[in-house]
């Protein structure tokens, strides 16, 4: 273990070998790696004494947040929790997976075959696995943002015994919605969305219109080498769903075009912005596993989220372009073409492909478990979450028996960051019947 300081915190590394398939614990092991963190100034029997919050980053594909120091909601967890940051399977510094280290596992049915085990089912049993070996046995305290929150549930359907209780950040999933049926909630709400930003920027609606209409008529790559299509240009709108991204979306908009002597072009400080925002280099297993986290043992998946869009007309361009409309951005979904139009994604589209048609995907949540939890949770809804249906987290917290919920529209999704200490320390206080 290496352990080293930041303001006002001690940090450790910690590496743990888990099994690929925890159905197979003799076999191939892989390493999830995760950061201690602890309030600077405690002597060894003090933070040795110190129960442990474990912090399940949203997703599926995402490191833990490296924070620096004592940021957002990690000054008040400290204030009585030892946490541990946990870069989940396949993520951050945990063993890889990506089109670099793919290939080493076969073809594609191969590939698609490995990435079975990342999902929430086998994070848990890390979870449990590094419980045990952290703890001496003691339950923990899981705090879970977004698709973290959906592990907590899982963990709450599983093994509720390795906990003392759950904390959920914009993360309720619904408990038997098809991937299907989660689009067909989403696209309505991408709308308002888009709705609201027009309506706080009326020029970004023209500046979105105009840039649409470039794209259509000419290809246009980014510096990176990913194409820049009017579909991928449009998933931008998934800035919308964050407390500061409808202001960021302006702030990227207004600077589109720039003059140039055969007229005006797509800036180069645009599209490197641009780049930024669109590349799943860093986390693939994102778009890899998107629609897999809502497979519920109903069938294959079958890129639900281009279906269904299908049935929103207004999300065409072209469309739109042709009959004056706006053209609407779009938000949480992953599409075949991003496995064209994405460097990083393009050696995988195979594999991904085989996953959406996989049909044998199992159920992650017990109902009936769940009906009868005894462990306290508390859990932030954000009211017209544009990632997770509003509707379908407040019948999933009607079915955990003894879950309260503190329904807000002050934060969009990110409310955990963005509320600095104010939304764990009232989480916290709702799982103790403080409020």
């Amino acid at each position: 273990m290496t352990t080293y300081r930041q303001p006002g915190v001690v940090v450790t590394d910690h590496h743990f070998p888990v099994p690929l398939d925890h159905d197979r614990p003799d076999g191939e092991l892989i390493e999830v790696y995760a950061r201690e963190v602890t309030a600077a100034g405690l002597g060894d029997a003090e933070r040795e004494r110190l129960p442990w919050l474990l912090y399940l980053e949203g997703g599926p594909g995402f490191g833990a947040r490296r924070f620096i120091g004592r940021q957002a909601w990690l000054d008040r967890a400290l204030r009585e929790f030892r946490v541990l940051l946990l870069d989940q399977r396949g993520t951050g510094r945990s063993t890889p997976a990506n089109r670099q280290t793919l290939p080493l596992r076969g073809d594609a049915a191969a590939q698609a075959d490995h990435l079975v085990h990342f999902r929430a089912d086998s994070i848990v049993r890390d979870c449990e696995l590094i419980r045990r070996r952290l703890t001496g046995g003691a339950p923990w305290t899981v705090l879970g943002q977004s698709f973290g929150g959906f592990c907590a549930v899982h963990y709450l359907s599983t093994a509720p015994e390795g906990l003392e209780r759950v904390l959920v950040t914009g993360g309720l999933p619904s408990l038997d919605a098809t991937a299907d049926e989660v689009y067909e909630a989403a696209f309505p709400r991408i709308r308002r969305k888009n709705e609201a930003h027009f309506a706080r920027y009326p020029r970004d609606a023209e500046r979105v219109r105009a840039v649409a209409a470039h794209l259509l008529e000419r290809e246009v790559v980014l510096p990176g080498g990913g194409l820049l299509t009017v579909e991928a240009f449009q998933s931008l709108g998934i800035l919308l769903g964050s407390g500061d991204g409808t202001h960021q979306l302006h702030h990227l908009l207004e600077g589109a075009f720039v003059p140039t002597p055969t007229g005006p072009e797509l800036a180069d400080a645009f599209l490197e912005q641009v780049q930024a925002h669109l590349s799943y280099a860093g986390h693939p297993l994102y778009a890899l596993l998107h629609e897999a986290i809502y497979a519920q043992g109903r069938g294959p998946t079958d890129w639900a989220a281009e279906r269904v869009r299908a049935d929103f007309p207004e999300f065409d361009a072209a469309g739109a372009l042709a009959s004056g409309a706006p053209v609407l951005l779009t938000g949480e979904t992953v599409h075949p073409w991003h496995f064209t139009t994405d460097p990083a994604l393009r050696p995988l589209r195979e594999t991904a492909g085989l996953l959406a048609r996989r049909d044998d995907w199992t159920p992650l949540y017990d109902p009936e478990r769940l009906a009868a939890n005894r462990v306290p949770v508390a859990a932030a809804v954000y009211h017209d979450d544009m990632y997770v249906d509003t509707a379908h987290s407040l019948e999933t917290a009607r079915a955990i028996r003894g879950l309260r919920t503190w329904v807000t529209d002050e934060f969009e999704h990110d409310g955990v960051r963005a509320g600095g200490p104010r939304v764990l320390d009232r989480l916290l206080a709702l799982s103790r019947d403080e409020l």
